[in-house]
């Protein structure tokens, strides 16, 4: 048992980008953002990547590189309220000559108000902004604010990466799982990295868990600890796309509870909500058509209503709309 209670992933979780792997592309030696973080001399700039693939992290590592005052807050559950008050003390901090830097977790969950409000403070350099998003910011952030904002995209970790985050974790004695003299080989590893669909901490999860379950670590044990998302697609998508290729054919068949079903398990495993809408509109226009016109306002409609409320409410929103679609023929 690890006297540290907290998730594996958060006690992993790399305080140097020594320690951090992968994202080559930006966070090489002489590439500009890791000079940057080095050197203390930010601009504002947007982390633009899939979930697991460091976003947080970074924040986290640039929090502990600066000399500035870092304010981290989530766009979920932060308002104009909890703005205004990070305003003053950004204005507060520019008299006494120190920078201000506001991380926004999840920053395309702010609507238009809320980045305007930022805007001027961003121009003025009062504030430092670090945003981070799953969603491509060109579509998510104010143009006016983007344009004050260099963006960089992060990538998923590759099977290699994974694999590594993955031993590392493995012989950890203080951090990780070090004090359990786990027994895995070197084929599982790589069957968690392939399921982990690029995302560390869904691998690291797993392997907590496993590591629950037995001190020998076999294929039939991480198969259980994916039980909840065993539907998280393999490295080259093949089940991913099975399972949109079987709702596609449940609302063809107008087999309404058969839709549902498929919708439910691609929900479970953790499936993008957005990019289920979104093949809900393709659908509406390619497979029902002019047999009922108004099915691709009723998407487009759902589209938007999943963006503004997210998971888990929107679930009943798409579940609406798959039944719909299925009725239609």
């Amino acid at each position: 048992m690890q006297k540290n209670q907290s998730p594996l992933a958060n006690r992993m979780r790399p305080e140097t980008l020594g320690e951090f792997l992968g994202q080559d592309e930006i966070l090489g030696p002489d590439k500009m953002l890791s000079q940057a973080i080095k050197e203390d001399k930010l601009c504002s700039m947007i982390f633009w990547g899939p979930p697991g693939s460091g976003k947080t992290t970074l924040a986290n590592i640039i929090a502990k590189q600066t000399k500035s005052d870092f304010i981290q807050i989530s766009a979920v559950s932060s308002g104009v309220k909890d703005l205004r008050e990070i305003i003053k003390k950004a204005q507060k901090n520019k008299e006494q000559d120190k920078r201000t830097i506001l991380f926004i977790d999840e920053i395309h969950r702010w609507n238009k108000v809320q980045q305007d409000g930022l805007l001027p403070y961003v121009e003025k350099g009062i504030i430092t902004l670090i945003g981070a998003t799953t969603e491509n910011p060109s579509f998510e952030v104010r143009s006016a604010l983007l344009s004050r904002c260099r963006v960089f995209v992060l990538k998923q970790l590759s099977e290699e990466y994974l694999v590594e985050i993955l031993n590392k974790a493995i012989k950890d004695k203080n951090r990780g799982l070090g004090n359990l003299n786990l027994k895995i080989s070197e084929d599982v590893l790589k069957k968690i990295a392939q399921m982990s669909n690029g995302d560390a901490r869904v691998a690291l999860n797993v392997l907590e868990y496993s590591s629950n379950l037995s001190n020998e670590i076999s294929f039939e044990i991480i198969k259980q600890a994916f039980q909840k998302s065993y539907l998280l697609y393999d490295k080259d998508g093949d089940e991913h796309y099975n399972i949109i290729s079987a709702l596609h054919k449940s609302m063809r068949g107008s087999d309404a509870n058969a839709s549902l079903y498929w919708l439910a398990r691609m929900l479970e495993a953790g499936e993008d909500p957005l990019y289920i809408a979104r093949r809900l509109v393709r659908f509406a226009s390619e497979d029902v058509g002019l047999a009922n016109s108004k099915a691709l306002e009723q998407t487009v409609a759902v589209y938007n209503a999943c963006h503004f409320i997210g998971m888990p409410e929107c679930n009943v929103i798409l579940a609406q709309a798959v039944v719909y679609l299925a009725k239609c023929k």
